[in-house]
């Protein structure tokens, strides 16, 4: 059984900022609604957050992942200046200074101390655990903020784009240099829409 491959801080920082994504019916769906959606979205990723088997978030866990996600959009937008944010919530970012400071708040929710892992054979390693007991939500919430703070310090932040694909509200990290598109699904569409434009201009 092959084991699966532990999310980057990069990756789960954009798997939080596209949890708001195109409906394909020319709105936005939010992935994070409500508490269930919140409980699929960290089962999904259980390996690279320190919740325990069976996470079930409650009201209190949704609104604080939620106005960290605001906070998260928020960064991701000023770190893709000067080019334009995701259209999806361009019109109601935080500014920057609250953004940073929400982030820091919940980064410093939860005590944590570096640990040191050294299997034989193996180069050590340290990663960050919990240095006290604290309820689920808020092990949630500071995982996050602490994975987009070193995301934002990190050497990724600047293959980071908004994708302007026609309808897409995405966040992607540009993989190769002539990647535009999150997908290639957005490139095919911005295609045919230009294909289009171009007929329309020409009156062919």
């Amino acid at each position: 059984m092959s084991v699966p491959t532990p999310l980057s801080e990069a990756q789960l920082v954009i798997d939080l900022a596209v949890t708001l994504r195109h409906d394909g019916h020319g709105g936005v769906a939010d992935d994070l609604a409500e508490p269930a959606g919140l409980t699929a979205w960290v089962r999904e990723r259980q390996a690279a957050l320190p919740v325990p088997v069976g996470y079930t978030a409650d009201a209190a866990s949704l609104t604080a992942v939620r106005e960290l996600r605001a906070a998260v959009r928020s960064v991701l937008a000023r770190a893709v200046r000067p080019g334009e944010p995701s259209p999806a919530d361009a019109g109601q970012l935080l500014p920057d200074a609250e953004a940073v400071a929400l982030l820091n708040a919940a980064a410093a929710l939860v005590p944590a101390a570096p640990v040191l892992s050294w299997p034989s054979g193996a180069d050590p390693a340290v990663h960050q655990e919990p240095a006290a007991r604290a309820p689920a939500h808020a092990l949630v919430t500071a995982a996050l903020a602490r994975a987009a703070i070193a995301f934002l310090t990190g050497p990724d932040r600047v293959t980071l784009r908004a994708c302007h694909g026609p309808r897409c509200v995405r966040y992607f990290l540009k993989e190769h240099p002539r990647q535009e598109w999150c997908k290639p699904s957005c490139g095919n569409r911005a295609r045919v829409a230009r294909h289009h434009e171009r007929h329309r201009s020409t009156g062919r």
